[in-house]
């Protein structure tokens, strides 16, 4: 038998549980069943009494016998379950089920022997284990189940009496079938250089390790090759495209630019700016297509410098398009560039849904005949019937709110592809930048332009409102204007937590002396955008939203960001909210007021936004708390890998000794022509059946 065969022929599995395990779990050969990992080990090596039990211990284990059973809770509106009640020899604990009842009614016995295995609570003021394992200690050996598996199951699982025991014993039987040495997944030299562990016992010690150090070098090895197959997709992807990829030649950096730079500059750019423009420059002139990632914390000018590259790209002739996620962000990006431009001879236009009849069509014929420079839009720019004369360039912004095939249009636009830029307000750490995005370069803005003072942040309790309240009426007797942000549109029966809806009730009565808009996604689009436009233009001093406003609300009047149930959002998501001020030249604040019951990590996620402004750090901090999965828009870039084992919040340094020797392999062999390299082009080719290269799009 090899790792290939169905898992139906795996002992102990029937048609039901093989249809189960690739339904819940994707299970269907052997092979799938040696890559589904443990979530943990336990050391099993200890028996313990009864009388040493206590609630808060984490998993134990006792030797004893089921003297009897109970079932109750059959009736309407009652919790069905069945209670054990298990004896050591010299007292009595209470085991539960509220799953699988009937298969543990057929198959556990009273008076035999049982190994019992589970966390200790309490249940009904007693001491109890809920869902334990069961072993026959006539066929355990405590010294070998030193290191036990535990394997995630769902629901549907357990009520079918498939538990991570079963799992085990899965496990178990397949290993005892596999009786020759696996075949390497990796070429020797590589094994050599890393002092790698060989993949059959990595992949033997991450299920059944014989100590913690075994545990830790097969996870490492597993890890290394996941992330290693990853960068070497994504770079050779990269590496085909700077080859094949032949980009238009700006060469020069003309009268438009200079004119821009030496008389309409708004302010001294900073060092990081000059350094990104520089890198974007050597990217255009080249002759190949540019195809980078711009990143920069909120207010750190991302804007002037997409406008810049755009003035290079018009200077040699070329066209250039900005696509927005949403019409108030491509309204502000029109009214800053017009800003800035003054009354240089570049021609500006917005497309968006709301542009109609003789103003579209002559936005269309100016984009035919060349007399439009600079297009700023939304989706409305990828219309079939919208064409350039001579586009060069594409910015996306904020390109994690457009699917990957919508941005592709926009390059079919063009007969030479364009220059890509993509921009994003949202700091990606750097493991994720390598992976997620690791076929694009990456330029970063670290740097905030002089002047601008670091938003204030206070974390408070939802049991202070007049002093919240009073601190409102300075700021808006000042002259300044407040942001309300709350976690949900309307009241919720399952959630106690406040909505947009009735606070904007609330906040009406608390201040009859202000005009306040509301804003939410649920409401009409044009509705939205004259609610927003109304606190944009200064008309009502208090803007009640939901995360709606956390990109691209650029209100340099709005000092106060207060975000009610704090505790309900991610790091990430608390930093865009709280980019929406400090935008002006006034100290600004943001307040955080949650629920005084919080969890440690809640604790600490609140605590990290009062103690730093720096993107970059709270989105490493967000990666290590939450993991990449709960990170916007991870799954848009259109290289998205499900990893088994490696954690990019935690195994940053393993993501980067992957890139390192992916880069060492192709720089020695970008083909993977070699004898030695046979295994990596096997590979290399299945992964690119399954993940189409997107990398000049993204």
């Amino acid at each position: 038998m090899t790792l290939d065969t169905a898992i139906n022929y795996l002992p102990g599995i029937g048609p039901a549980r093989a249809k189960l395990l690739e339904t819940e779990l994707g299970i269907k050969t052997w092979l799938d069943l040696a890559l589904t990992f443990p979530y943990k080990h336990i050391d099993r090596s200890r028996l313990y009494k009864i009388r040493e039990l206590t609630s808060d211990m984490p998993f134990v284990q006792v030797l004893g016998q089921f003297l009897s059973f109970e079932e109750a809770g059959q009736g309407q509106g009652r919790k069905h379950r069945l209670t054990g009640h298990f004896w050591d020899g010299e007292m009595f604990l209470d085991v539960t089920w509220f799953h699988g009842i009937s298969f543990i009614k057929k198959s556990v016995k009273v008076r035999k022997d049982y190994i019992l295995f589970g966390r200790p609570g309490v249940y009904g003021g007693r001491l109890s284990v809920i869902h334990p394992d069961l072993d026959n200690p006539e066929q355990m050996t405590l010294s070998k189940m030193s290191m036990q598996p535990y394997y995630s199951t769902t629901d549907r699982m357990k009520k079918a009496g498939m538990t991570s025991r079963t799992m085990e014993r899965f496990t178990s039987t397949l290993f005892s079938k596999l009786t020759y040495t696996l075949p390497e997944t990796l070429p020797s030299y590589l094994i050599e250089r890393l002092h790698l562990m060989s993949f059959d016992k990595a992949l033997r010690a991450a299920h059944y390790p014989t100590t913690a150090d075994e545990l830790a070098a097969a996870n490492m090895r597993l890890k290394f090759e996941e992330l290693f197959f990853i960068q070497l997709v994504i770079m050779s992807y990269a590496r085909k495209r700077q080859q094949e990829r032949i980009g238009k030649k700006f060469a020069r950096v003309g009268e438009l630019f200079n004119t821009f730079f030496h008389r309409y500059l708004p302010f001294p750019l900073t060092e990081a700016q000059k350094r990104v423009i520089r890198e974007m420059h050597a990217d255009m002139k080249s002759g190949h297509q540019m195809n980078r990632l711009l990143q920069g914390d909120v207010g750190s000018g991302k804007t002037l410098v997409a406008l810049m590259v755009m003035l290079i790209a018009i200077d040699n002739g070329c066209q250039t398009c900005i696509m927005a996620p949403t019409e108030i962000l491509a309204e502000q990006h029109l009214q800053t560039f017009q800003n800035f431009l003054k009354d240089m001879p570049i021609r500006v236009e917005l497309l968006t849904g709301n542009v109609k009849g003789k103003r579209r069509k002559a936005i269309e014929e100016g984009l035919l005949d060349g007399s439009v420079n600079i297009l700023i839009g939304t989706h409305a720019v990828i219309e079939d019937n919208v064409q350039f004369r001579s586009l060069g360039l594409v910015i996306i912004d904020e390109q994690h709110r457009f699917g990957v095939a919508q941005r592709a249009k926009l390059w079919s636009k063009s007969e030479l592809v364009p220059h890509v830029l993509v921009m994003t307000a949202t700091p990606i750490p750097r493991t994720l930048a390598m992976t997620v995005y690791g076929d694009l370069d990456v330029s970063i803005i670290d740097e905030l332009p002089p002047g601008r003072k670091p938003v204030r942040t206070m974390h408070i309790y939802d049991n202070q409102p007049e002093q919240l309240y009073r601190g409102v009426i300075r700021e808006v007797e000042a002259g300044h204007q407040v942001y309300f942000v709350y976690p949900l549109v309307k009241e919720s029966e399952k959630l106690d937590l406040k909505n947009v809806q009735d606070e904007y009730v609330h906040l009406k009565e608390v201040f009859p002396q202000y005009r306040i808009s509301m804003v939410h996604g649920k409401m009409k689009p044009s509705e939205k955008d004259a609610e927003m436009q109304r606190f944009v233009s200064g008309e009502t001093q208090i803007l009640v939203a939901t995360t709606v406003i956390e990109v691209g609300v650029n209100v340099p009047n709005a000092s106060v960001m207060i975000i009610q149930n704090a505790e309900r959002f991610g790091l990430s998501q608390l930093h865009q909210l709280r980019g929406r001020v400090g935008r002006g030249a006034e100290q600004s604040y943001c307040i955080l007021v949650s629920n005084f019951k919080l969890s440690a990590e809640t604790r600490k996620r609140l605590h990290i936004m009062t103690e730093t402004n720096d993107g970059f750090e709270i989105a490493e901090a967000d990666l290590k708390l939450r993991g990449p999965g709960d990170l916007e828009g991870t799954q848009q870039s259109g290289i998205a890998f499900n990893l088994r084992l490696a954690n990019l919040g935690r195994d940053g340094q393993l993501v980067q000794l992957a890139r390192d020797t992916a880069t060492f392999v192709l720089d020695a062999d970008p083909e993977l022509q070699a004898p030695d390299n046979a295994l990596l082009l096997r590979h290399l080719q299945e992964l690119r059946k399954e993940h189409r290269d997107w990398s000049q799009i993204s």
